[in-house]
């Protein structure tokens, strides 16, 4: 992935999650997304720490913008990577947060692994 494709790519993910636009926000992700994050433990109580599939992030992501309706992300950086991006952005309550994002032939996410700090 290009500097410039992960660029425009932060930039609309940015943009979508701060207009709390659900379908926007999913319109990044593959229907066979793996997703995996400290916050599916908190949030749905999954111990795993990982969902499998659009539906499923569909409910977690709907249950996260209603857990924190103030919610904005600021982009902090953007790591391009081969096939990958990282993005290192303020989250939800005012957290530092990494996340890993691994493609598909599509151009989809197929795959996160989110960090926080």
């Amino acid at each position: 992935m290009n500097e410039t494709r992960a660029q425009d790519f932060a930039t609309q993910w940015i943009n979508a999650w701060n207009s709390h636009d659900l379908d926007s926000i999913l319109s990044h992700y593959a229907d066979d997304i793996e997703f995996t994050s400290p916050f599916v433990i908190r949030l749905s109580g999954d111990q795993s720490g990982t969902l499998h599939g659009k539906d499923a992030l569909r409910a977690y992501f709907q249950r996260g913008l209603d857990a924190y309706p103030d919610l904005k992300f600021e982009l902090l950086d953007v790591f391009s990577g081969v096939g990958s991006l990282t993005l290192h952005y303020r989250s939800v309550n005012n957290l530092t947060a990494a996340e890993v994002m691994i493609f598909d032939e599509n151009g989809k996410v197929a795959k996160v692994l989110a960090h926080y700090a």
